[in-house]
Order: structure tokens, then sequence, then C-alpha cells
């Protein structure tokens, strides 16, 4: 977690006018500066940034925030991350007062060492550039694909040449060994007593370099000019590139995303490209393996709509469901997913190419929804004629509607398949979810009757006082003292409390643990679609006061989930130490799920070795959370 006040003085220090400055040209006008906004197209600049309240606000698309919010938006980076960047831009050190000197060391040693490998990556792609010109063959190449020069520069295009050693020219020494942690280079085990042979991982590629969100050069996809294989090599797995995390062209894309509202997910390179040269900028690709939910998950923090293009061959098909199964869990009211299929002949490249970017568009705007999707691919070899193909049919459905979040589109999906299936949907509802809705009345049958009123009590004769009637003790009468209104008892389960406590103080997220995050994350109902919102505010917006947030709150139509968890709060007058409340609170959430899961595993018939040993870790972790509780309260 990071100091509040800490956040105050940065802002103090930083000079927003520098800080927008690296990334938008600004003029003075008058006292502000002004400038075309980076978050929509605009010909006429209403981008204006302010010195003296030390924020931005554009007039156009009423975007607005200070230099936090400004590098979180723009550059897509975390709240953490933005924080770090500008205050190393300053000279500040960000408090980590949660760690100990020996993690902050190691912390501070691997981004140390990511940074040095973000510098041989990027000295590396002004390599393969500069070589890109000296080879006619690889300019034609792109030329024959119908890519401009300028698009080649937008993206930093470049050439790997032939040779074995070729990037011993680009750098000092080519017994660098990050050089072959980067992945540039391969160094193959030597035979004992013998010498080990380098040799340069790309040869004779077109090179697409990778960045991150903020624009760092982390890893390299290249593409063979001629016929050959693979016909795209990646970089492999480093300490700064993880393919089922990263999106080719998602720096590039940006400005884009806003502008046309939704991301276009492809399969290649060559489809990014030739997409933004006719004009969809917005396209990113997967980098050689298939959509994960991280992919995902990051899409969602730069637009709200999602369409995944697909070529129309078998492998196309199956490549959509896995982006089908990474999307479900991340598919709510406010997130649309779609799906568009090609003919099998083309690919997005070809297609732009030879039919132009109209009908590309026309292909778009009649992509499948992804309620739509769902069903297809529930329905893969179903004969929905006869009873058995319609069983088969929700059988195959009910992973996937299952991984749907809690909320609207999920219901609203629950009644599609009984459709579907022919089957009623309270039926359905009560197999799936162990709740049946009341039946429906048929058609024509009579109302039932309401049931016969009670009739009331009168009194047998006329009531007399007998004189004022006086309590023993310290009582005192109703109308000298009020009784509290409303309930005081505190959330009736560790949800409740774990959420309330995170909305009131949503500073405390960034100092959970990744395994908190995933558990709070898995939720049902309204406590994981609050987390869910919770985190997309605190991507896009920071740590903030619950006024903000509550307004937030209301912006989205949640001001009513999150209503019930406040109530008691007010009641009880708030936390006194709300990170202590929320360790605990959160102890009470694992040791919960551990208990759930040592009773499937007591359920089975019997237990195998694996369960067994299972069932040690699991009465291990039990034991240690609780010994952790007990040693906090002593």
């Amino acid at each position: 977690m990071i100091p509040q006040g800490f956040i105050h003085d940065l802002l103090s220090r930083v000079d927003i006018v520098d800080v927008v400055g690296r990334h938008v040209e600004l003029k003075k006008a008058g006292i502000n500066h002004k400038g075309l906004c980076p978050f929509h197209g605009e010909k006429s600049p209403s981008f204006i940034v302010s010195p003296s309240r030390q924020t931005y606000h554009c007039f156009g698309c009423g975007v607005h925030g200070n230099a936090i919010g400004f590098l979180m938006e723009h550059t897509g980076a975390g709240f953490v991350e933005a924080v770090e960047d500008l205050a190393q831009q300053v000279g500040m050190q960000v408090p980590q007062d949660e760690r100990s000197p020996e993690q902050r060391e190691r912390a501070q040693a691997e981004k140390a060492r990511q940074q040095s490998l973000t510098e041989v990556l990027a000295r590396a792609a002004e390599f393969y550039k500069a070589q890109l010109r000296k080879s006619s063959r690889a300019v034609a190449y792109l030329k024959g694909r119908g890519l401009t020069g300028q698009i080649a520069a937008r993206f930093g295009l470049g050439y790997a040449p032939e040779g074995w050693r070729s990037l011993a020219s680009g750098f000092p020494s080519y017994d660098d060994p990050q050089l072959v942690e980067s992945g540039l280079v391969i160094a193959p085990e030597a035979e004992p007593g013998q010498e080990s042979k380098r040799y340069d991982r790309f040869r004779d590629r077109v090179m697409f370099p990778i960045r991150n969100v903020q624009g760092e050069v982390i890893g390299f996809g290249g593409r063979v000019l001629d016929k050959g294989e693979p016909k795209y090599l990646n970089s492999p797995e480093t300490p700064v590139f993880s393919k089922g995390r990263e999106l080719y062209g998602l720096y590039e894309a940006r400005q884009a995303l806003r502008q046309r509202g939704y991301a276009l997910v492809v399969e290649g390179y060559m489809d990014v490209v030739a997409l933004a040269q006719h004009g969809f900028g917005n396209a990113v690709a997967t980098l050689g393996t298939a959509c994960t939910a991280d992919h995902v998950h990051k899409l969602f923090r730069f637009t709200d709509s999602v369409v995944f293009s697909f070529d129309g061959d078998a492998a196309g098909r199956r490549a959509a469901v896995r982006a089908l199964e990474a999307a479900l869990p991340h598919a709510t009211e406010t997130h649309t997913v779609k799906f568009l299929f090609l003919p099998p002949e083309h690919d997005p490249d070809s297609y732009v190419r030879e039919l132009g970017a109209e009908a590309f568009e026309r292909c778009v705007e009649g992509a499948v929804p992804l309620s739509r999707q769902l069903i297809a691919v529930a329905g893969e070899g179903c004969d929905l004629g006869t009873p058995e193909g319609r069983a088969r049919m929700l059988n195959q459905a009910r992973p996937l509607w299952a991984l749907l979040p809690a909320g609207l589109l999920r219901r609203q999906l629950l009644g599609e398949i009984a459709r579907q299936g022919q089957m009623p949907e309270g039926e359905l509802q009560g197999l799936w979810l162990g709740e049946a809705a009341a039946p429906a009345p048929s058609a024509g049958a009579p109302a039932a009757p309401p049931p016969p009123e009670k009739p009331r009590w009168q009194p047998k004769g006329e009531w007399k006082p007998k004189g004022e009637w006086k309590g023993k003790g310290g009582w005192k009468r109703r109308d000298e003292e009020e009784r509290p209104a409303g309930p005081r008892a505190t959330p009736a389960t560790a949800a409740d409390h774990a959420v309330r406590l995170l909305l009131l103080h949503s500073e405390l997220w960034e100092g959970l643990p990744a395994e908190d995050h995933a558990l709070l994350h898995d939720l049902s109902g309204s406590h994981g679609e609050l987390i869910h919102w919770l985190e997309r505010q605190l991507t896009h917006h920071g740590a903030t006061p619950w006024a903000a947030v509550e307004a937030g709150l209301a912006a989205d139509g949640l001001a009513d989930t999150a209503a019930r968890l406040m109530r008691p709060a007010r009641d009880l007058g708030g936390e006194a130490e709300p990170a202590s409340e929320l360790a605990a609170v959160m102890r009470q959430l694992w040791l919960a799920q551990i208990e759930a899961e040592i009773a499937a595993l007591l359920a089975r018939p019997s237990l195998g070795d694996a369960d067994r040993q299972r069932y040690r870790q699991l009465r291990e972790r039990a034991d240690e959370l609780r010994g952790r509780g007990g040693a906090k309260a002593a």
C-alpha cells in the first residue's frame, strides 16, 4: 500500500505539463497548454493541460485527471506502475513499508534486470530497422504485401539478415549473456572440452518488434520472406516477455481503440499491420498462442468491446472456441464480445487487400454476439430435432455458461439455452443452480383464490386504566429516548465484510497478494460483481476516497448493490484498523475455501495417494492460517 501522503507529495513535485508533453505536442495558450487529445481523434485541439491546477481536461471527449491518471489512461500502466514512473522522474523513493529489506532489494534487482533486457532488445530493433533499409529484397516483399514506408515505420518493422551471427555487428560483445537471456541469440550446450557455438535466433526474416503498453520492446516476431518453416518465429519466454499476457500492436492501437470503440483481435502480425494500413488501427494479435483470459482482461482495460476475427477454416473455428472460453469470465452487460468469421480462403490481411476496407467493415458489423456463439459451440454435433441431441447440447452448454460472471447476461443466457433445449427454464434453473423458479400458471387456468383473511382481534369490553404504571429500576418511557434505527450487527458473511472494507478503503487492494485477488474475484453474486468493478476502477483512477468510489458506483448502476454493504459501516462507525480487519477477514475466506475442499475430498468413496497428499497440504494450510490468526489475536 502506498501512503496517501506520499501520493500528495509526489503530485506536488511533478509538473503535469512535462508529463503530458512527453506524449502530446502542447502549445502555450494563455495560462494553460493546449494540444490534440490523445484519447479520441480530432483536428482542432480541445485538450487542455492546466499547470496551476495540475490537471488535464478534454472538452471533446470529457476525459480529465491528474498526472497519475494520465499515465494510466494513456500508457495502460497500473496505479503502482504510474506512481513508480513519476517518482523515478522526480527522484523520489516509493515507500514499500510492507516488504522486508531483502524483498525490496530483490525487487529492485529484478527491475534493473528487466530494464537492462529492454535496452538490449531496443538496440536490436534499431539494428533490424537499419538492415531493412539495406535489403531491397525485404523492402520489395513488404511493398508486395501492400505496405507503405509510413506504416512500416509506425510499427518499427525491420529485417534480420541471412547470416548466422549478424547481430555481432550491432553489439559490442556477441558473448554478452543478455543476448541469450533476451532470446536474440541461441547458445546450445557444448560438448565437454569444446566451446559453445552461438548463433542468431532470427535469420532472413521480416522482424516485427513486440512492445508492451509502455512502448518498450520486449520481444520479436519474425516472418519468412519466401517458403520456409516455421512461417512465424517468436521470441521465447523471458523475464520481460510472456506470450500468454502480451498482445502485438496494443501499444500502437491505443488511440484507435478509443476512436473506434472496440478492439479487433486477429491471429497474425501481418494481419495487424495490413488492417492498420487500411484504417483499422484498432487491431491486435495474439503471439503464436491461443487467446487467454489475461489477454481479454488487458483489452478490457482499454475498451468495453472486443471483436475476435478468425479464418473460416477448421483451425479458425477451434481458435474461436478457445477465445470464447477465455472471454466468458469477463463478459457482462457492459463488456461485449463478438466473433467474426471470414470465408475459408481468406484471412484479414488478404480480405482487406482484395475486397477493401468497406467490405471488411460490413463483416465487423455482422459479427456474431457472444451469446449466439456460445449456443453454436454447445450445439456442435448435436441433432436438436431429437431429445438425445438436445440433452447433449445442454450438457455441453453448462460448463460454458458456468464461466459467465453473475449478472443479467448470465440470467438471460439461461433462458435462451433452455429454449434451445426445449426445456422449461425453471427446471433448467433448478438443475444448474439448485433452485427452482415458481411454475407459471397455465393459459386459461383460473387464478388461485387468495387465502382467507384472519378476523381482526376485538376487545371483549371497554378497557379502563388502573393508574399510571411505573417500572422498577432505570426504565424510561418510549418518548424519552428513541431506539436506534437499522441493523447494528456486523455483515452476515466474511465476503460482505471484505468487499465493504475494499470499497471504503480502496487503497488496500494494491497491498493484497495475487492469490487474494484471485480469491476475491471468484466470489459469487454481487460480491464478485463489485470486486470486478473495483479493480477496473482502480486500473483507471487509482485508489480514491469513498465519496469518489460511491459516485462511480452510482454512475455504473451499482449504488443499490453496494448500499446493502455500506449500511453496517454507518451503524458501526467504521473500522479502527482497516488493514488489520481485512487481513483477518481474508483468513476467514481462505479457511472457508480450504474447509470446503477438505469436505469434498472426504466425501469421496476412496482416496488415492495424490488425494491424501492434497488433504495433508490443506490441513497444514488451515492450521497455519488459524495459528496466524491466534498469534495476532494474542
